[in-house]
Formats: structure tokens, sequence, C-alpha cells
């Protein structure tokens, strides 16, 4: 999978992803930089082809909501870094039982609780 790790997630986080190739994954400050506006995070995204996570849900799913077409959006709850990394593996696996998991993610939203439960869903939702 493509990530953009969102910055209220830490940094670690893309790290590992990369260290042990579960995918690709960059956040704002490895690519020197933080403080960009959401919008400008779902350009790049839009941009990159990179599935946005964050703990933003509310900013993120109006975002996404109003694009016709966007790589994905996965929420996780504000865990820290290792309840992060728990979710997101979880979120990675569900994703991966269900077919190529950028192609499954295009004009979706994951969402995992903090007990794991998945919401997954279409948004924009035509």
């Amino acid at each position: 999978m493509r990530l953009f790790i969102d910055e209220c997630l830490p940094p670690r986080l893309a790290r590992a992803i990369n260290a042990e190739g579960l995918g690709y994954a960059i956040h704002p400050l490895d690519q020197g930089g933080r403080g960009q506006r959401d919008d400008e995070v779902l350009a790049r995204a839009l941009a990159e082809d990179l599935v946005i996570v964050t703990e933003n849900a509310r900013d993120f799913r109006k975002l996404v909501g109003r694009t016709t077409l966007h790589p994905g959006l996965i929420i996780l709850p504000n865990l820290g870094y290792q309840g992060a990394r728990d979710l997101l593996d979880q979120a990675m696996r569900f994703l991966s039982a269900n077919g190529d998991p950028m192609s499954v993610m295009i004009n979706h939203v994951l969402e995992i609780s903090r007990d794991g439960e998945i919401v997954f869903y279409r948004l924009p939702a035509h």
C-alpha cells in the first residue's frame, strides 16, 4: 500500500511500514514539512496516489466527500504509536483479504475503533 501518514500520527509509524516492507509510507516530518493544511494534504495524496491515514476524521471525511475520485482514507483513533501500529496492521490485513488494498480503497473510508471494529464505506456515497 501507498500511505500518507498524517502529522497527527507518529512519524515512526511510516518508518516502520517502510522498514518492514509492508508498503510505502511517508510522513510530513520525514519530508521536511509540517503544518500543511488538510486540503494541501489531500491534493498531495491525490497527485501521488496515497491513501491518507489520520486521526482527523471530521475534516478529512468532509474533504474526501467533496472529491469525485480519491485513493482512500483510513481513520484511526488516538492511541499513540503502538495502538496506531496495531490497528493499522489490522486494517491492512482486512484490505488485503478483500483484494488489492489500493484498488479496494479507491473512494472508500476505513474507520477502525479502539477495540478493532472496522467500518468500511464508500465516500462520496455515489
